[in-house]
């Protein structure tokens, strides 16, 4: 498979569509929004799907195959709030508090671009550890924890409201729904959980092809604020990821992943959060301003991530793994 064949996949596949629907329909004018409790619903099931497919997968695996990539995977998430952190310092005019916010988005991850790009490379037979939903349930919490330790001391009650704030990390929805996920398939296993498969696998593209329609719109309405907040967080917006998406595909390399396992490794550093971040920083850093990591995380990182992101760090991948 060629990075151009990943690329045309990439783009004519059902999720970019409608996500690409939702961008238009926003811009134009259009009232397009799905039901907030319908959204809601759609990413608890793709985050319980997304773990109970990567728990059969734990289940099957030697403990082997997954020590050395589960490393790398922690390390990354110690960097990329890190490379964030410093890269807002330096391209915005704000202190400490706003650049920690940012950073805890980028350390995080974003796990409908994991999906989304799980999707893209199994329609185009590109081979993928399927141990990789445990790596992003991993991947959720350390680059929180940094971005709010980087803030610690700088605002008053920080401490009190670090620890609030890692308990909405850590029991948040997203983290209670991919490790609660990833427990249940790996008890399960296969067999278990054969009778769920006609809800959690057959229709899972469906179910995200809906959800990227319904944030296809809210990105749209994030990239309206890009005006007021500056040249400076759209080269953030960019730049990080490509900094942290090679990051991750030359860890995951190193770690023996394959070109695939390699790539959506990348895209995974490369994202951020907009679901367990969000909520653990308006608890510990109530001041941070939420249009500029909202703006920065979903309206201009996740586009980008979505319809370029999948076929360069593909590219990437290959280039590094031969």
């Amino acid at each position: 498979m060629t990075t151009i064949e990943i690329l045309q996949s990439t783009l004519t596949s059902p999720m970019v569509l409608a996500f690409v629907l939702g961008v238009l329909a926003t811009l134009a004018g259009s009232d397009l929004r799905l039901p907030k409790a319908l959204s809601a619903g759609l990413s608890t099931y793709l985050l319980l799907a997304i773990g109970l497919k990567g728990g059969v997968a734990l289940s099957e695996a030697s403990p082997g195959e997954v020590v050395v990539p589960a490393l790398a995977v922690l390390a990354l998430g110690v960097i990329t709030p890190l490379v964030a952190f410093v890269a807002a310092m330096r391209l915005l005019p704000i202190g400490r508090v706003d650049a920690s916010a940012i950073a805890a988005h980028y350390g995080s991850v974003s796990a409908v671009t994991f999906a989304a790009a799980l999707t893209v490379f199994e329609g185009a037979d590109v081979p993928v550890e399927a141990f990789a939903p445990a790596l992003l349930a991993m991947l959720e919490v350390p680059g929180i924890v940094v971005a709010l330790t980087l803030a610690a001391g700088v605002v008053g009650g920080t401490r009190g409201g670090w620890g609030r704030a890692l308990r909405e990390a850590v029991l948040g929805k997203s983290i209670v729904l991919l490790a609660g996920g990833l427990a249940i398939g790996w008890i399960a296993g296969a067999d278990g959980t054969a009778p769920v498969d006609p809800l959690f696998r057959d229709l899972f593209l469906g179910a995200l092809t809906l959800f990227l329609l319904d944030l296809g719109v809210t990105a749209a309405r994030r990239a309206t604020g890009l005006r007021a907040a500056g040249p400076g967080l759209l080269a953030l917006g960019i730049c990080v990821p490509l900094v942290n998406g090679t990051l991750g595909v030359a860890l995951a390399t190193a770690a023996g992943l394959s070109v695939g396992g390699s790539a959506v490794v990348g895209i995974m550093a490369a994202s951020a959060s907009y679901i367990a971040a969000p909520a653990a920083v308006r608890v510990a850093l109530p001041d941070a301003n939420p249009a500029l990591y909202l703006t920065a995380s979903l309206g201009i990182t996740f586009p980008i991530n979505l319809i370029a992101g999948i076929p360069l760090f593909f590219a990437l991948a290959r280039a590094l793994g031969g």
